[in-house]
């Protein structure tokens, strides 16, 4: 080894010495430094967890925490006061009833979940079958339930309660407490109890210390989970409702994203809700002073249904705010025991519509489930007393529809003499109803008198949870479309599914259809038109095959008892009510009164005129042209 490569190993053993002898202690040091940091951070948990033993009410009694002065200045520069409750570890705590689950999460004092004991969510397997699952609102990992207190000084400008870590106090079975508890005497408490039987939570909140100048937020978002077989179905069905002080209550749009500004009114009660659930927020006696609401359509891909969200604005001098939450079925007669109008949140419609669906058709059929118990058979009762009770106005338009079929020959004779002038056709067509006394539109009158009813009934099925997986037949939920079997393909507009009683409704209505047609007289629309015409008829239910296989099942076999009970009405009236001797007596005896001017047929029959006359004009002037 030569001098120069001993002198080198030399110089290199020395260095790594003078490296050993520095950094040595600087790593020793650090190694202190953090042991020191986290036996501080364990001393404020511990001070944390002793002085709030004795927390139950206001005012809030607690005692400053230090921390080392390089952590309080991190920490303070984001949440202020509120520091100190900025570290800890999160735990779950629970509440539970008979009817209930529900889980607390320590981080942000919220619900993290709520499970409904009573209730399921069915999905479909891959073969289709079905498989209940626990129903769980509030579950999802993205939501927020954060309170936004403002605090000058900090990064943001306020604080959230998401960020911060509560200390849990269960107060026996049925409440608990949670507090963040900050630095000189500032803290946040939410509090929480449940009675058995019960889907409502009485929720209050409570801060000192705060020096909150300007008002108090919540911030709640909630992704809606899907719990209903039909996805296209509950997605329309599902926003935010809300209820302002001094007026009616109102919702965001169902079938697009949508914003709602209320934060210059008062509101009572804010709804999250599903088809048939909701998660209701109400104030007790002081209102919140402001509200602004917004739904998010995510998509069919999204496992979730749908993205709402509301900004709460509380009272600036409100120290505590008493408010409860109702998280549970949209049943009617349960949400009107809560008060503030919570049934609203049920989309029976509004004006005459809902009130008929609230006061008429609801106390109706829960007096006949209450007899029968079957809501199938109820749906079958229901529709017979709806047809009863209209069957006064069917009679009008059957017996119109005789006194037209009792004038086809007449009207045959003219078709024959005028085929080859529609115009002239009609004039005559006309007259010879206003000569017999027939209003030709006798039979539409009472049709349009029944169309509130129909569309009353449309809006009650889907709505009412009575229907929820209750079983008829070959339908296993009555509140989504009953699946008679699956297509190994997907029809577009249509799906992969067949609903068999959207197949009995198209069925009974082309029967129907078939059997009106033989009884009216379409000739007076010109062979082409009437021929549009009677295909129309024919082809409408086929259309109707796309829209309604999505339809509720309950709305399909009220529709089909419909239709069999039309066909029966009509049968039975035309062949053994209506006596067709006596119309033909009335019809000639009309023919021998003096006519009265004036009146619908003459209107008609003018108007037909001057219809005759424009195109009598427009040919002239086409000959002098050529």
């Amino acid at each position: 080894m030569d001098r120069n490569t001993v002198i080198g190993f030399v110089l290199i053993f020395g260095l790594l010495i003078s490296m050993q002898l520095v950094i040595g202690p600087e790593q020793k040091k650090m190694k202190e430094l953090t042991e020191a940091r986290l036996d501080s951070i364990r001393l404020v948990e511990q001070r944390r967890a002793d002085s709030l033993a004795n927390l139950q009410t206001l005012p809030i009694q607690v005692d400053s925490v230090g921390v080392d002065s390089v952590m309080l200045g991190q920490l303070a520069g984001q949440f202020g006061s509120m520091a100190p409750a900025a570290v800890g570890t999160e735990k779950v705590e629970v509440l539970e009833n008979d009817v209930m689950r529900i889980l607390f999460s320590n981080k942000g004092g919220r619900i993290k979940e709520v499970e409904l004991k009573k209730h399921f969510k069915v999905k479909l397997d891959s073969a289709h079958k079905e498989v209940k699952l626990p129903l769980k609102l509030l579950e999802d990992e993205k939501n927020k339930f954060e309170y936004l207190i403002p605090m000058p000084g900090v990064s943001a400008g306020q604080v959230s309660t998401a960020n911060l870590f509560f200390q849990a106090e269960k107060k026996g079975d049925n409440a608990i407490v949670f507090t963040a508890t900050g630095a000189n005497g500032a803290a946040f408490v939410q509090s929480y109890s449940i009675e058995p039987g019960s889907y409502g939570v009485k929720y209050d909140i409570r801060h000192q210390g705060l020096n909150v100048t300007t008002p108090l937020r919540l911030n709640w978002v909630d992704y809606l989970d899907r719990l209903e077989q039909n996805f296209k179905y509950e997605v329309n069905y599902s926003t935010v409702y809300y209820k302002p002080v001094d007026d009616d209550y109102d919702y965001c749009s169902c079938t697009k994203a949508d914003e709602v500004d209320m934060s210059k009114d008062k509101m009572k009660w804010v709804a999250h809700s599903n088809q048939f659930f909701a998660s209701v927020l109400v104030s007790n006696d002081v209102p919140f002073s402001g509200a602004a609401m917004a739904t998010e359509i995510v998509g069919e891909d999204s496992p979730s249904l749908k993205k709402v969200s509301t900004q709460l604005t509380f009272p600036t001098d409100a120290q505590s705010f008493a408010m409860q939450f109702y998280i549970g079925p949209k049943d009617f007669e349960t949400l009107r025991s809560y008060g503030s109008e919570l049934e609203d949140i049920i989309p029976f419609g509004q004006s005459i519509m809902g009130t008929f669906n609230r006061w008429v058709i609801r106390p109706l059929f829960n007096g006949l489930m209450s007899l029968v118990g079957s809501q199938g058979i109820v749906i079958l009762l229901l529709t017979l007393i709806v047809k009863l009770l209209l069957y006064p106005l069917t009679y009008k338009m059957l017996h119109s529809q005789a006194k037209m079929a009792a004038l086809k020959p007449q009207l045959t004779g003219i078709r024959d003499k005028f085929k080859d002038d529609p115009t002239q056709l009609q004039m005559e067509t006309m007259k010879v109803y206003r000569e017999f006394g027939v209003n030709p539109l006798g039979g539409c009158f009472p049709i349009a008198l029944q169309m509130p009813v129909w569309l009353a009934l449309y809006r009650f099925f889907p709505a009412s949870i009575e229907f929820r997986q209750a079983d008829f037949l070959w339908a296993t939920d009555l509140s989504s479309f009953d699946a008679a079997f699956w297509l190994p393909f997907e029809i577009p507009f249509y799906g992969q599914h067949v609903s068999l009683f959207t197949l009995l409704w198209v069925v009974t209505t082309i029967m129907y259809t078939y059997y009106n047609l033989q009884t009216m007289d379409m000739g007076s629309m010109g062979g082409a038109n009437a021929q549009m015409m009677k295909w129309m008829q024919y082809l409408m239910p086929i259309f109707f095959l796309f829209f309604f296989n999505n339809f509720a099942s309950g709305l399909t076999c009220y529709l089909v008892f419909s239709n069999v009970l039309n066909i029966t009405q009509t049968l039975v009236t035309k062949n053994w009510l209506i006596n067709h001797e006596k119309i033909k007596e009335k019809l000639e005896a009309n023919r021998n009164k003096p006519k009265k001017k004036g009146g619908i047929g003459s209107r008609l029959e003018e108007a037909m005129k001057q219809q005759q006359a424009i195109a009598a004009q427009r040919e002239a002037a086409a000959k002098k042209k050529k």
